[in-house]
């Protein structure tokens, strides 16, 4: 069995794709791939197909991650591309490598968000950064299934900042300001989400943008306590297979087509 992990993204109309949506869409296009899947047990089989930490419906994403279990060798690239060619526009592949390492869900403990927040200005952005920032703890409220849950959103925040501003964007014309926000946030329980941490920055710092701000995942990973930084989770599999010796008399490693 030969394990692929892949990278994908959420972009434009996309984001407001569930993630039982995104199954369906990839479940797809695995048949229409013809990818050799290997499949669960049981009575109702399914395919080998291991989700970790999707984002939020309606956020935009450049760093999703899954893993797929094949019965029979793919190279990941040429994967990858026929993979890509059958998922929608906006759901991209855009990476893939063979699983060389174990614990993929384990080394995403972080993400770095990007929140664009249409009608604010740089100061008042800069402001309630700093008031959040400063405070010890930030109590928000999120309903639940059972009722109105309280919690303190403050230490999961590795990072917040005003990154960038913008009076206008050419994808998104308006006459009014942009702040351009960036988050880093530890995967924590319960999960601290950028909305929190809106929420947040509306009950520490009365920051309430006019309307609902853009939302994008840029990366997700283990995050360096040191630097606040998060690394790359494929990079210990490409590591591993740019390390593994090569066959006798071998000068490249074999794989089958896809």
């Amino acid at each position: 069995m030969q394990r692929i992990r892949l990278r994908y993204t959420k972009r434009g109309r996309l984001r407001f794709t569930s993630h039982r949506d995104f199954q369906r869409a990839f479940e797809r296009a695995l048949r229409r791939a013809e990818v050799p899947m290997a499949y669960s047990a049981g009575f109702t089989p399914h395919p080998k197909v291991s989700y970790a930490n999707a984002a939020p419906t309606g956020t935009g994403s450049e760093a999703e991650y899954l893993e797929i279990a094949l019965t029979e060798p793919r190279d990941p690239e040429r994967l990858r591309v026929l993979l890509d060619e059958s998922m929608p526009a906006g759901l991209d592949i855009i990476e893939a490598v063979e699983a060389r390492t174990s614990g993929l869900a384990d080394r995403l403990t972080a993400s770095v968000w990007e929140l664009r927040l249409d009608g604010v200005g740089p100061e008042d952005a800069r402001r309630a950064v700093d008031v959040f920032n400063a405070a010890e703890t930030v109590e928000v409220q999120r309903r639940t299934k059972n009722g109105i849950r309280t919690f303190d959103a403050r230490p999961a925040v590795v990072g917040l900042e005003s990154a960038e501003t913008y009076s206008s964007r050419p994808d998104r014309p308006t006459d009014r300001p942009c702040a351009i926000l960036r988050l880093v946030v530890r995967h924590v329980t319960p999960a601290v989400r950028p909305d929190d941490v809106l929420s947040g920055l509306r009950a520490v710092a009365d920051l309430a943008p006019p309307v609902p701000a853009a939302v994008t995942r840029l990366a997700q990973g283990l995050l360096d306590e040191e630097t606040g930084t998060v690394t790359d989770p494929l990079a210990p599999d490409r590591e591993a297979a740019a390390t593994e010796p090569q066959p006798a008399g071998a000068t490249a490693t074999a794989t089958a087509p896809a």
